[in-house]
């Protein structure tokens, strides 16, 4: 299997503990593809994988499944656009405490804690015009 996929800019690591991979996965409605994404999650091994433009709808969430990540949480599009996702590894002490999203999958916030230490994890699908003012207001919008 060809991968095109680069990693090595894409990890970030945080303490010695917690890696975190992100990857525009441009559609996640294929059978095929979400099989590959799933293959490359376990192939890097991370402590948190996000994910955006997975073009999934709220009703199609259950689709993305990778084994030993039963933590999944979502932020989907009814028109199959955009949509992000959280996923955090089953072999880490993990617990929501608390989800906000928006209905157009741009966005995912959880605050939680992971080990016993609160952290934040926030994906973000940006459109491409109007980049930093979109951020800029959307952290205003969540830290409120």
């Amino acid at each position: 299997m060809q991968k095109n996929w680069k990693t090595s800019d894409k990890m970030a690591t945080v303490g010695p503990h917690i890696s975190i991979i992100t990857l525009n996965v441009n559609g996640l409605n294929s059978p095929i593809k979400r099989h590959r994404v799933a293959g490359w999650i376990k192939e890097q091994d991370p402590t948190v994988c996000c994910l955006q433009e997975t073009h999934l709808s709220p009703k199609d969430k259950h689709r993305l499944k990778v084994k030993g990540w039963k933590t999944i949480l979502q932020a989907n599009n009814e028109q199959k656009k955009a949509g992000v996702a959280i996923l955090i590894s089953d072999k880490v002490d993990f617990k929501a405490k608390q989800v906000k999203k928006d209905k157009e999958g741009q966005y995912i916030m959880i605050k939680g804690t992971l080990h016993q230490d609160d952290i934040t994890l926030i994906n973000i699908y940006v459109p491409n015009t109007g980049a930093p003012k979109f951020v800029k207001k959307l952290l205003t919008k969540l830290k409120g």
